[in-house]
């Protein structure tokens, strides 16, 4: 029943994205006094409260501070984040780019008055306008996390980091002397299509993709077909985190895309994992705080927005993820568990080379008319389903 209410939402955000005028909702002017509570739809690992370990706890202060207890719901795909949207109840959401774009467009949150959120210069520079959150110069958001999706392996499979993501999509034989068949993952979620995209932007030049999110019909075949030989060789579409360190460590699962929280928790635990962004490079998230159009808490809210933004919080969700601050003073400064070297470790240099989440659209730049994100999530459910 869920994952049907995430398709429905998911193509009726699409048609909202492809139809709808975005039209800037009355922002607050100033705060008033919290509410008591905010109601956040997150990312897994997002917002910790020292329940996983107690030296990452970002929450407890927060509530002591402002009176405003937080209340989280984990999400784990984009889908599942804009259906939560959709039915209300909520009052920010840490939305990645091919979810953001449509949160907009569907009128599910509203402009975001940044001179309220004091710390909003110290945010770096690439991201305060970013077209995943910034619309006709209004901005729908307060940056929160960036990153790449990496390649996890195990590093008993492989003698050595792999350098192509053909490990999970072509069937090889491993330096433990057994195929990947039957070893592998793939994200659930149609956003993955992007990833075989990107692996045919560097191995089949002749389909001339210039972007893993604009593609043609001869473009999104090809993807489509790479990923029906995927097919083959993947135990399980993977959307939960912790099921899929528990595939790592119990089912016998050596490869797989995955985000720097798995590889971290994974190698706390002493499993051995590592990870790499192989030559084709590697798509990438940079996620956003959006508040509902009908946050019932939007004085908390503006509080919580603020509170992301310091420093000492963005170092230690850097250390904590993997990923990389929205504010680069996280880095430097001192004032978390995170220095310059583990930024750059996270890719901090390499925001360039990510190709960021968005939504496929059918007016698309590099070309006259590409596959809409709506074909995209029919599609996929048909190869998962093995058609």
């Amino acid at each position: 029943m869920l994952r049907n209410k995430i398709i429905v939402a998911a193509i009726s955000a699409f048609f909202a994205l492809n139809t709808a005028q975005v039209i800037a909702a009355e922002m607050l002017t100033k705060l008033g006094k919290g509410e008591g509570q905010v109601d956040i739809v997150a990312w897994p690992g997002y917002i910790e409260r020292g329940e996983t370990d107690a030296s990452f706890d970002w929450v407890t202060k927060f509530e002591n501070s402002t009176g405003c207890k937080v209340n989280v719901k984990t999400a784990n795909t984009s889908d599942e984040m804009v259906a939560l949207m959709n039915e209300g109840g909520f009052d920010l959401v840490t939305a990645s780019g091919d979810a953001s774009l449509r949160l907009v467009a569907g009128k599910r949150v509203q402009p975001v008055n940044v001179n309220l959120v004091p710390s909003w210069n110290t945010v770096d520079k690439r991201l305060q306008n970013a077209p995943w959150h910034t619309v006709d110069g209004v901005h729908y958001g307060v940056p929160y996390m960036w990153g790449p999706n990496v390649l996890m392996y195990d590093t008993r499979a492989f003698k050595k980091a792999p350098d192509s993501w053909s490990v999970v999509f072509e069937e090889t034989m491993l330096d433990d002397g057994k195929s990947n068949m039957g070893r592998v993952q793939a994200y659930d979620g149609p956003i993955h299509v992007a990833d075989a995209a990107n692996y045919l932007m560097y191995h089949r030049k002749d389909l001339g993709i210039k972007n893993p999110y604009e593609l043609s019909e001869d473009q999104y075949k090809a993807a489509l077909d790479l990923l029906r030989q995927q097919r083959k060789l993947v135990s399980r579409y993977w959307h939960d985190a912790f099921i899929q360190m528990d595939d790592f460590k119990n089912e016998g699962v050596v490869a797989s895309g995955s985000w720097p929280f798995q590889v971290n928790l994974l190698q706390a635990d002493k499993h051995p994992v590592a990870s790499t962004i192989p030559m084709e490079g590697a798509t990438g998230w940079a996620d956003t705080t959006m508040m509902h159009v009908d946050a019932s808490h939007p004085n908390c809210a503006y509080l919580w927005m603020e509170h992301t933004l310091s420093s000492n919080l963005q170092s230690d969700l850097s250390v904590w993820f993997g990923a990389n601050p929205s504010v680069p003073a996280a880095c430097t400064d001192g004032r978390g568990m995170q220095n310059a070297a583990g930024c750059s470790a996270n890719g901090l240099d390499d925001f360039e080379k990510i190709r960021f989440w968005t939504t496929p659209v059918s007016k698309c730049k590099t070309q006259g008319s590409c596959v809409p994100y709506y074909r995209w999530v029919s599609d996929y459910i048909g190869v998962i389903g093995g058609r």
